[in-house]
C-alpha cells in the first residue's frame, strides 16, 4: 500500500503541472483588462503602468512560471510562517494578487473558506447521514413502503434543482413562517448563547438545500451496491453460519456496499472546498463560490486561475485517498 501511494504521489505531480498549464493558458487566452474598471479619465500610459507592474508585460511562458512559482512555493511558505511563527528567507515574496481588489488571492480566499466550510461541509456531512440508512433500508426491505418512498425521494430531490429549492424554503420558512433569516450574516460572531442560536438558524435553509440534494444522489448509489452484495455467497454463508441479520447486514454487507459509494464521496468532496456557488448565490454566503462567480463577472483572471487549480489540486487528492480507501475497507484488494 506505501509503495503505490508513493508511485501516485509521483504521478500525481507531473499531472497537476500539465493541469496547471492548460488553466493558465485558457484563461489566459480570456479578453480581459485589469484597467477596465478604472475611471475612464485615467491616461492611458497610466493605464499601460498598471498593466506592467501586474507582470502582464512579460511573454507567455514567463508569466506562467512565475504564477506557478508564486503559488505552489511563495503562498506555502507565507501560510507556514503564519501558522508555526518562524520567518523563512528575506520575507519578502511575490503574491498572486487579485485584479479586483489589488489583494493576495490566498488571503482572499483563506477568508471565505470558514463560510464554504460550514455551509457546504455541513451540508455533505449531513447528506451523508441521511443517505446511508435510507439506501440500507430500501435494499434490505426491497419494494416496500419505506423502499418506495425513498426512491421518490431520491427521484425529487435529485430532479429537483437546488436555485428552486433555495427559493421554495425561503418563501416558506423566511417569508410565510417566519422562522428562519433568509439571508446569511457572514459578520456573525459566536459569543453567547444567542448568537450560536442565531448562526445555527441561518444554516439550517442552506444545509438542508444541499444535503437533500447530496443525500439525493447517494441514497440511490448505495440502496444499488447493497442490493448487489445481499445476493452474494458470503452473506449466504454467514447466515448459514447462524449470525444474526443484524450482523450480517452492519458488518459484512454495509463493510463491502461502501466500497463504491466511496467512489462517489470522495470525488463530490472538492464541491466541500468549492463551495455550492448556486446556493451560496441565493442565501447570499459570502464563500468560495461566491468569489469565484464575483472573479468571472470582473474578468479577475488570477483569482479565476487560482481556485480553478485548487479544484484540481484536490480532486487529484481525493481520488488517492479512494484508491487507499478500498484496501482498507475490502481486504481483498492489494495494491502490488
Amino acid at each position: 500500500m506505501l509503495t503505490y501511494t508513493i508511485r501516485r504521489l509521483a504521478f500525481a505531480v507531473p499531472t497537476l503541472l500539465v493541469i496547471s498549464f492548460l488553466i493558465f493558458g485558457i484563461l489566459d487566452l480570456a479578453p480581459s483588462d485589469p484597467t477596465a474598471q478604472l475611471p475612464l479619465t485615467i491616461p492611458p500610459e497610466v493605464r499601460e503602468k498598471i498593466r506592467l507592474s501586474l507582470g502582464l508585460g512579460d511573454p507567455f511562458i514567463v508569466r506562467y512560471f512565475k504564477w506557478l512559482v508564486q503559488f505552489m512555493v511563495n503562498e506555502p511558505l507565507n501560510i507556514l510562517e503564519q501558522w508555526t511563527g518562524w520567518t523563512i528567507g528575506d520575507g519578502e515574496r511575490l503574491r498572486v494578487l487579485s485584479w479586483q481588489t489589488r489583494s493576495p488571492v490566498v488571503d482572499l480566499i483563506v477568508q471565505r473558506m470558514p463560510q464554504t466550510l460550514w455551509v457546504v461541509g455541513m451540508s455533505y456531512v449531513v447528506g451523508i447521514v441521511i443517505a446511508i440508512p435510507i439506501g440500507v433500508i430500501s435494499a434490505y426491505r426491497q419494494y416496500s413502503w419505506f423502499d418506495q418512498f425513498g426512491t421518490l425521494f431520491s427521484m425529487v430531490g435529485f430532479s429537483i434543482p437546488t436555485f428552486f429549492t433555495g427559493l421554495l424554503f425561503i418563501v416558506i420558512f423566511s417569508v410565510t413562517l417566519g422562522w428562519l433569516p433568509s439571508i446569511y450574516d457572514t459578520t456573525l460572531v459566536v459569543e453567547d448563547w444567542d448568537s450560536f442560536v442565531a448562526q445555527v438558524k441561518q444554516m439550517i435553509m442552506p444545509t438542508m438545500v444541499l444535503g437533500l440534494y447530496n443525500a439525493s444522489q447517494l441514497s440511490r448509489f448505495m440502496r444499488a451496491s447493497v442490493l448487489d452484495n445481499l445476493n452474494q455467497d458470503y452473506v449466504r454463508t454467514a447466515r448459514a453460519k447462524g449470525m444474526t441479520e443484524k450482523v450480517v447486514l452492519l458488518i459484512h454487507v454495509l463493510r463491502n456496499s461502501m466500497i463504491p459509494v466511496v467512489t462517489v464521496i470522495a470525488l463530490n468532496l472538492p464541491q466541500v472546498f468549492g463551495g455550492a456557488i448556486i446556493t451560496e448565490q441565493i442565501f447570499r454566503v459570502n464563500g468560495l463560490g461566491q468569489l469565484l462567480i464575483g472573479a468571472i463577472e470582473g474578468g479577475d483572471i488570477p483569482t479565476v486561475q487560482t481556485l480553478t487549480f485548487i479544484f484540481a489540486v484536490l480532486i487529484v487528492v481525493f481520488n488517492l485517498i479512494a484508491d487507499v480507501l478500498y484496501g482498507i475497507l475490502d481486504p481483498r484488494i492489494r495494491y502490488d
